[in-house]
């Protein structure tokens, strides 16, 4: 009886052992297993891909990523790529179903006789569960983990299909997530083009990514190479000729410079436009195709007039001993019809010098403000012919301290002189009587309508140019003219793709009509007349008809010219950083026009020439811009003047 007692007593115990055993390991799987994540959302998993940004003509620009990732299918992937890195990580990884317990059980005895993780024994299975769903903070429970997503893996997905996945995820170092970035970026070229001591040197990268990449250190990627060669030897993947073939081929690298962003300035802003409109997760990580305005032949002609344009500058600068000499120098130039981008040079080096010139810097324009103030002027009943006094003139402050003298910047006077020829020599007193008349303010809500975003002071100094304005949007004022009154707001994206390549967003921009399409007409007229009678002379060798006017500031610190033709605008400013002068004389006539000039003759000469439209209720007449007069026959004096119908002169 008390033996059959004990029985009992052994039987229950054993009973509640096993029991409490299985509840302890049922307990332990399911804190192990309770916050892994599913892996049937890689049924809707899309890794990061790069977003590119294309010019007008379907030409690559930049690539945009926060991690280079650009998945290929494994069809595309050399079989040398495949084998190498199967020879490297995972000897056995069609043999396995995603742990190999062997290799585990000889990395584990590894680690308790050296006191530390010195061995993964991590699958490809494994390697991937960890670069999708884990951290890479090595510990006993993540290692169990791994092993069982691993599992996971195996039993929903193909053994293709998984390499496939990890050859699209794994890093590479030096920013490059899967092995088309890896190609790219290492090599410049697609992965389907690498040879075989390129896939050698690939395949041994995941190991240790910042330390064998071949732009951290050569010789380590070397040695890396060479010892998956030696394994895809001892495989029989490659036979003894290809191996000493790979064994001794170079390490051609990519030029890094050729990676470098076209037209870097218009891409960051691109960017900086994209990341208010998209965010930056969705631009960065999207996988997006971004088609924009660009015109890359104005812009490598724009580019080199810049480049030419700066160099004579400076050597004029050396000269007159002025050091240091950093002039700086931007561009913009805009489709008139379509008020489109089409090229945009920020400054003189972007790698240099990354601050954009052309849209974030606020300069005072100088006499390139003037047109603003006789557009206005026109607007309001005032004709080509209006004579206006060229004289000295006081204009009283609170006291004598404060009474204002502006001066001519010839420090000539002509009397009374009519508002064509005021404007083509830009004589400054009769600009300042002009905005007295018109009100400093009214002019302001003029330049506001024309696009001038930019804090306007309402002095009568404003007729000058003294407020700051951006060269973007002074270009963007004066291609109005030109379009017959209309204002269209700059725009650099004309649509986005996703990776599907569905629009996701198009061009839509702001327009509005701020003039009549006769003062349009009119003002235009009148700056042609800066061109044919005025401070922009030397235009005159361009074909076809072009209008714009100079800007020159205090102390020659800014020079600029703006102007059009029928087709384009294009701004250029030329100054210093630091506001400093850029010599004596060198005005916008001569340190900007030449600039323009040059990238005007290379647009012209790719374009059919044209000229500027005239409504139906203007008129042209002849007349003598000293005297305002009517001229009866065409000669050297007279000028072809523009006029609302009845009110031209009799």
């Amino acid at each position: 009886m008390k033996s059959l007692l004990n029985k009992k007593t052994v039987t229950v115990f054993i009973v509640l052992l096993a029991g409490i055993s299985a509840g302890v390991l049922i307990g332990a799987f399911f804190a192990l297993t309770h916050d892994l994540p599913q892996i049937r959302n890689l049924e809707t998993f899309r890794p990061q891909a790069v977003t590119r940004v294309y010019a007008a003509d379907k030409q690559l620009l930049a690539e945009l990523y926060l991690e280079k990732r650009d998945p290929v299918p494994l069809q595309k992937m050399p079989r040398y790529l495949t084998t190498a890195l199967i020879a490297t990580e995972d000897r056995k990884f069609y043999q396995h179903s995603g742990v190999d317990i062997k290799g585990i059980a000889r990395a584990i005895i590894k680690d308790i006789l050296a006191g530390g993780f010195v061995e993964g024994a991590s699958t490809i299975s494994q390697q991937l569960a960890k670069t999708l769903f884990l951290t890479p903070r090595k510990t006993i429970v993540r290692k169990i983990k791994e092993a069982i997503l691993a599992f996971q893996l195996e039993r929903r997905y193909t053994k293709d299909e998984i390499l496939e996945l990890y050859l699209n995820q794994v890093y590479f170092g030096s920013g490059a997530y899967g092995v088309q970035s890896a190609a790219e970026i290492f090599f410049g070229k697609p992965v389907q083009d690498l040879t075989l001591a390129e896939c050698a040197l690939v395949a041994g990268m995941p190991k240790s990514p910042s330390r064998y990449s071949p732009l951290v250190n050569i010789d380590l990627a070397r040695e890396r190479r060479n010892m998956v060669l030696k394994q895809m030897l001892t495989m029989e993947i490659i036979t003894v000729d290809e191996y000493n073939q790979a064994l001794n081929a170079e390490i051609q690298l990519e030029d890094r410079s050729r990676s470098l962003k076209r037209a870097p300035y218009f891409v960051e802003y691109v960017q900086k436009s994209l990341e208010e409109l998209l965010g930056a997760s969705k631009l960065y990580k999207g996988g997006l195709s971004i088609y924009t305005t660009l015109d890359l032949d104005i812009l490598e002609a724009a580019q080199t007039a810049v480049d030419e344009g700066l160099l004579t500058l400076q050597t004029r600068m050396n000269q007159n001993g002025i050091q240091p000499t950093d002039p700086q120098a931007a561009l913009v130039c805009l489709d008139i019809k379509s008020g489109a981008i089409l090229a945009m040079v920020g400054g003189k080096n972007f790698y240099e010098n990354p601050f954009n010139r052309a849209t974030a810097a606020k300069r005072q324009p100088g006499s390139a403000f003037k047109p603003i103030v006789y557009a206005y002027a026109i607007e309001q009943g005032f004709t080509q012919n209006t004579m206006i006094l060229d004289a000295p003139v006081v204009f009283r402050g609170v006291d004598r301290d404060n009474d204002w003298r502006p001066e001519n910047f010839s420090k000539k006077y002509l009397g009374e002189i009519t508002l064509r020829k005021a404007l083509a020599i830009s004589q400054n007193i009769p600009a300042v009587r002009l905005i007295e008349r018109l009100g400093p303010q009214s002019v302001i809500q003029f330049a506001h309508r024309l696009g001038i975003e930019s804090n306007l002071e309402p002095n009568l100094s404003l007729a000058l140019g003294t407020s700051e304005v951006s060269l973007l949007n002074l270009t963007a004022a004066y291609a109005v003219f030109p379009r017959g009154g209309e204002w269209i707001e700059p725009f650099a994206i004309l649509e986005v793709t996703d990776h599907r390549e569905r629009i996701i967003w198009s061009a839509r921009p702001l327009k509005r009509l701020v003039m009549s399409r006769e003062g349009a007409a009119i003002i235009t007229n009148m700056l042609e007349g800066v061109v044919r009678e005025g401070t922009a002379r030397q235009a005159r060798t361009l074909p076809g008809p072009i209008a714009g006017k100079t800007g020159t500031t205090d102390n020659y610190n800014d020079a600029l010219f703006i102007g059009f033709s029928p087709a384009v605008a294009t701004g250029v400013w030329v100054g210093r950083d630091s506001g400093a002068t850029l010599g004596d004389k060198e005005t916008g006539a001569r340190a900007a026009l030449p600039i323009w000039i040059q990238l005007m003759r290379s647009v012209m000469a790719a374009g059919v020439n044209q000229n500027f439209d005239l409504p139906d209720d203007v008129v042209k007449v002849l007349m003598n811009p000293e005297t305002g007069l009517i001229e009866r026959t065409e000669s050297t004096e007279s000028v072809s003047a523009v006029f609302k119908v009845g009110t031209e002169p009799k």
